[in-house]
C-alpha cells in the first residue's frame, strides 16, 4: 500500500528519528525500512522524496540517505516595507489593477485538511483518474523517436487533428493549437480579444477563475443571467449594446456552477447576437468528458456550427485525466488565429513534447473510452447519491437543476442565510463546501453553495459529508 496517507505517516515517523542520527549520518537502507516498517518500496521511496525536498535528508544514488547538514544561520530580513508603495494598486491613473483575487481559483486547488471531506474540490479523486493508462502512455511517448525534442510551436499534428475531429464542423487541425490547460487558454484569448479596460461579457454566475483571468488582463466583466437553458439571449443582446463589447465568454454544456445546457433554440440565437455586435464567442468546452450516464446525446459544440469564425473554442484534457496532465486545444478560424499564437507563443513558446506525445498516446489507447465509461457511470452513481442526501437531509437548501454532466450541483441558500457562516461552520463540522459569492462578478442575488461530487473517495464519504454539512447548519439554527 502506497498512497498519500502511507506515504505521510512513513514520513513523519522518520522525520521524528532523524534525531538519532548525527548530520551527514547515513539512515538505514530502503530495504531495512520496509521490513521494519511494514510497507511497500515505493511508500519508501516516496517518504524519503518528502524528506528530501523538506531538506532534511540528502538522497545519493546508490549509496543510500543521509541526514542533511545542519543549516547555517539564516541572515537578518531587511526591510521590505517598500514595496508596499511599488505595489500599490489604488492610484486612479493604474488602467490595469495589479492586484488579482484568486481565492476563488485557489480553493479548488488547495489539499484539504487531513479527515476533511473535500466537496469544493475541482479535479477527478485519485481513483477515478487513469493513473495506470497515463504511466504507460507516458513511457511509450518516452520511446518515441524524436519525443524530447523542440515541437512544432502550434503543437504535434497527431494531437491537433485529433481535437479537431472532436469539434467538428468546419474545424481542421491548422485551426488549433494546443495549450498548458484550459486556464493558459482562456488567458490568452482575452489578452488577445480585449484591451485593457475593456468590458467583456460573462455568464451569472460564472467560473470565478474567468473572472480572475478577466480582471487579471485589466478587463472590467459584465454579468449576463444564466438560467437552466443557459445565457438568456435578450439579456445578451442587451449587454452587447450598453456595452459595446466584443466578447462573450460562456460555457454552453453543464455549465459552472449552474450545469445548465445551452437550449437548441438559444445557440443559434447567441451566434446571430455576437455576429451582429462584431463580437467574439469565447467557448470553453470544459467537461465534454464528463458526461453522465444518463445524458443521451450531447449537443454539437457552438464552433461546430459556426461558420462565420464568432467562436474561439477552448476543450481541455485535463477534467478528465489529472490536474497534472495541462494539455488543451485553442480553435479559430480567421485572422484572430494569428494573434491567438503569437500571444500563446510569446507567453508559452510551447507545450513540452512528452506531454503532447503522452496525451496522443492516451486518446489513441483502448484505455481511454474505457476510462470514459467508467468515469461516466461513477459521476452518476455519485449526483444521485449526493442529490438523494441532500434532499433528505436538507430539504431547504434549493436545487433548482441535477445536471446529467459535470461534477457539482448549485444549491441556494434559504433567504437571510449567513453564507459565510455556512462555509465556515462546515469547515469546522468536517467539510469543506466552496461558497457562491465568487461566482458573482457583481452583487450577488441570494446564497448559494456549490458542491463537488468528483474530489472525493466515494458514496460513503459523500453521504457523510452531507451528514455534516446538516450538522453545520443545525449548529447555526440551534
Amino acid at each position: 500500500m502506497h498512497d498519500r496517507s502511507s506515504v505521510a505517516e512513513l514520513a513523519s515517523v522518520l522525520r521524528a528519528d532523524l534525531h538519532r542520527y548525527s548530520p551527514g549520518g547515513k539512515l538505514p537502507s530502503s530495504r531495512v525500512l520496509v521490513e521494519r516498517h511494514r510497507v511497500s518500496p515505493v511508500t519508501v521511496s516516496r517518504a524519503l522524496a518528502q524528506l528530501a525536498s523538506e531538506g532534511l535528508l540528502v538522497t545519493r544514488p546508490g549509496a543510500g540517505a543521509f541526514r542533511a547538514e545542519m543549516r547555517a544561520e539564516a541572515a537578518p530580513s531587511g526591510d521590505i516595507s517598500w514595496q508596499e508603495v511599488a505595489l500599490s494598486a489604488e492610484g486612479a491613473t493604474d488602467l490595469v489593477p495589479r492586484t488579482v483575487d484568486a481565492s476563488g481559483v485557489l480553493v479548488t486547488l488547495a489539499a484539504p485538511a487531513a479527515g476533511v471531506i473535500e466537496f469544493n474540490g475541482g479535479y477527478l479523486h485519485a481513483s477515478l483518474q487513469p493513473e495506470r493508462a497515463m504511466a504507460a502512455a507516458l513511457a511509450r511517448a518516452g520511446r518515441r523517436p524524436g519525443a524530447w525534442g523542440r515541437p512544432p510551436t502550434d503543437g504535434i499534428p497527431e494531437l491537433r487533428e485529433w481535437f479537431a475531429r472532436g469539434i467538428g464542423g468546419a474545424v481542421t487541425a491548422a485551426d488549433v493549437l494546443i495549450t498548458a490547460g484550459g486556464q493558459s487558454a482562456l488567458t490568452t484569448t482575452l489578452r488577445a480579444l480585449a484591451p485593457p479596460g475593456a468590458p467583456v461579457l460573462v455568464e451569472s454566475p460564472t467560473y470565478p477563475g474567468m473572472l480572475a483571468i478577466a480582471r487579471a488582463a485589466g478587463l472590467r466583466p459584465v454579468p449576463v443571467p444564466v438560467d437552466t437553458d443557459g445565457v438568456r439571449p435578450e439579456l445578451l443582446e442587451a449587454a452587447f449594446r450598453a456595452t459595446g463589447s466584443r466578447v462573450f465568454i460562456c460555457q454552453p454544456l453543464f455549465q459552472n456552477p449552474t450545469g445548465a445546457v445551452l437550449s437548441a433554440g438559444r445557440r443559434p440565437e447567441v451566434l446571430r447576437i455576437a455576429r451582429a455586435a462584431g463580437a467574439f464567442v469565447v467557448e470553453d468546452d470544459f467537461v465534454r468528458r464528463l458526461v453522465h450516464a444518463d445524458a443521451g446525446p450531447l449537443p454539437r459544440p457552438l464552433a461546430a456550427d459556426d461558420r462565420d469564425g464568432v467562436v474561439v473554442h477552448v476543450c481541455s484534457l485535463t477534467k478528465a485525466t489529472s490536474p497534472s496532465f495541462r494539455v488543451c486545444a485553442l480553435a479559430a478560424r480567421g485572422p484572430v488565429l494569428e494573434r491567438l499564437r503569437a500571444i500563446q507563443v510569446v507567453e508559452n513558446f510551447f507545450v513540452p513534447r512528452p506531454l503532447q506525445e503522452a496525451a496522443t498516446e492516451l486518446v489513441g489507447s483502448p484505455a481511454w473510452p474505457r476510462h470514459l465509461r467508467t468515469v461516466s457511470g461513477e459521476l452518476q452513481n455519485r449526483r444521485d447519491t449526493l442529490t438523494a442526501a441532500l434532499r433528505l437531509r436538507l430539504p431547504e437548501l434549493g436545487l433548482a437543476h441535477v445536471p446529467s454532466g459535470g461534477y457539482h450541483l448549485w444549491l441556494r441558500l434559504p433567504d437571510g442565510t449567513d453564507e459565510p457562516a455556512v462555509v465556515s461552520a462546515a469547515l469546522r463540522a468536517g467539510v469543506a463546501v466552496a461558497p457562491g459569492r465568487p461566482y458573482f462578478s457583481a452583487e450577488a442575488p441570494a446564497g448559494h453553495l456549490r458542491l463537488s461530487f468528483a474530489a472525493v473517495a466515494g458514496a460513503a464519504e459523500i453521504t457523510e459529508g452531507v451528514r455534516r454539512l446538516r450538522a453545520a447548519c443545525e449548529g447555526l439554527t440551534g
